[in-house]
């Protein structure tokens, strides 16, 4: 691996280097901004005009437009568009681009498959087009975003870098070609393009309509008495989950190496989204059995230990909604890492457990003030999905 340092210095010239990060203002953008700020890089952010403020996830981060020498900058831009994403990349003259940007909901692809494709697919060759019409093909390296549902179907377990792709949804398809165009610009035009294909990664700042933040918000609010019941889908599908901390430090790493190639990111385990709802109720206290198969399946209390969440034993509290399945299923996805742990010497500090604690506590807080909020006659947001 190459430690390209972050500022450069000669003499009495200082050169601090620039990012560009699409999607900052979602999971995997707002870690990352952080994560390259502590490193001391001046980071820019492309984010969507929206009628309501979106940026909660960098909120930490921001700094006033009014204060001179900032160095995070968000610039307001969409994947859709060529010309702003152009003009956004010749004024930031970035060395580092992360094109985390996507619509990246799997269901919901099915429902806007041509958006999605406009979106994840064409908007990232609009991206490599800008750089290479710009001039910048030697100096701007990319980061490309891809994703564990390029398997879809799996050829092969557990999934590496030569496991042959086979979708199964319009989000899986569209990411395909951002995948495949990412590698023909880098063989075509000698460009520093890498794909990441990154296996699912969660934490507490994780959009609430994906399905483990779905659990973990759920379960908060059951236990709290906010909610009567949590509807999922396929309760068998397995998942090779991580820490979005552990996969962003990742992000970085590849682009710090000496030749581009393309890498999975992983954990190398997968689990039930049963499981995952045991363990997510299982931190609160409550135990959970499951009773039944396929849409008939229920989840019901066992037992209560902890005296702060008491919910009645033998009540259900999960149920499967067949609206929440996929017309076409993922039923298994785990990666191999071998790669990024041999050769960058990449290795996750999170476990599943810790992640799921780590989103429970967050949610509990989070729903607690809703129950004080309700309790002291305030209206409080059901956001039903």
């Amino acid at each position: 691996m190459n430690n390209i340092p972050y500022v450069y210095t000669h003499k009495t010239h200082q050169y601090m280097k620039v990012a560009l990060i699409t999607g900052i203002t979602g999971q995997d953008g707002s870690y990352l901004a952080e994560f390259l700020l502590k490193k001391g890089y001046k980071v820019h952010g492309i984010k969507r005009r929206a009628s309501s403020f979106n940026t909660d996830r960098i909120e930490h981060l921001y700094q006033d437009p009014h204060i001179e020498n900032r160095n995070l900058i968000l610039h307001y831009g969409d994947m859709t568009d060529s010309m702003n994403l152009t003009k956004i990349i010749k004024e930031v003259q970035p060395d580092e681009i992360y094109n985390l940007a996507a619509m990246s909901h799997v269901h919901v692809s099915f429902e806007i498959p041509e958006y999605v494709a406009n979106t994840d697919g064409i908007g990232t060759l609009r991206v490599l087009e800008a750089i290479r019409l710009l001039g910048l093909s030697e100096k701007t390296k990319v980061y490309q975003a891809s994703t564990s549902e390029l398997f879809g179907k799996a050829q092969e377990v557990p999934q590496s870098e030569s496991t042959p792709f086979y979708p199964r949804s319009p989000y899986g398809v569209a990411k395909m070609y951002a995948y495949w165009i990412t590698v023909n610009y880098r063989e075509a035009y000698n460009m520093f393009v890498c794909n990441g294909i990154l296996f699912n990664h969660e934490s507490p700042v994780r959009g609430e309509t994906f399905v483990t933040r779905k659990i973990t918000r759920a379960a908060s609010k059951i236990v709290l008495g906010l909610q009567d019941k949590l509807y999922l889908g396929n309760l068998d599908a397995k998942r090779d989950w991580g820490h979005a901390k552990d996969y962003v430090r990742m992000m970085w790493m590849i682009l710090q190496t000496e030749v581009a190639e393309d890498w999975v990111i992983a954990t190398g385990k997968t689990t039930t989204v049963r499981d995952f709802v045991k363990m997510s109720f299982a931190h609160a206290g409550v135990e959970l059995t499951f009773k039944g198969e396929g849409k008939d399946e229920k989840g019901i209390v066992v037992s209560c230990s902890n005296p702060k969440y008491q919910v009645e034993v033998g009540k259900e509290v999960v149920a499967v909604d067949p609206t929440y399945f996929r017309p076409t299923e993922v039923d298994l996805l785990i990666g191999d890492p071998t790669k990024a742990n041999t050769q960058l010497g990449w290795m996750p500090e999170y476990n599943l457990e810790q992640l799921i604690n780590e989103m429970m506590e967050s949610d509990l807080k989070l729903m607690t003030k809703d129950q004080y909020l309700k309790d002291g006659g305030y209206t409080i947001m059901n956001y039903f999905e």
